[in-house]
């Protein structure tokens, strides 16, 4: 699958991300090689090989999963001292749904 200058601009609107005719041209190289790629895998047999959840889990299972445990976070007053807008207790973002 080729991916075109279109399919960029069109995913970059969706992201509200505005790119540079240089940046959209250097993200669609970039893509079209992550597709390609992916192509590629697809056509591996994997017929003989066993399903996986995880990839850690086998080659460092010490890493897979780890105790949930609660750590000290960012007070209150220092997030919202650092938001650029903030009304207590919430920080005021702009809106970018629209209907």
């Amino acid at each position: 699958m080729k991916i075109t200058r279109k399919d960029v601009e069109y995913v970059a609107a969706l992201a509200h991300l505005e790119l540079t005719p240089e940046e959209t041209e250097r993200m669609r190289e970039q893509l079209d090689s992550i597709l390609t790629y992916i192509d590629k895998l697809n056509e591996l047999d994997t017929a003989e090989v066993a399903p996986m959840a995880q990839v850690l889990a086998e080659a460092h299972p010490e890493a897979a999963w780890r105790d949930d445990a609660a750590r000290p976070g960012l007070a209150r007053a220092d997030a919202l001292a650092a938001a650029p807008d903030a009304q207590e207790p919430f920080v005021k973002v702009p809106k970018v749904i629209e209907r």
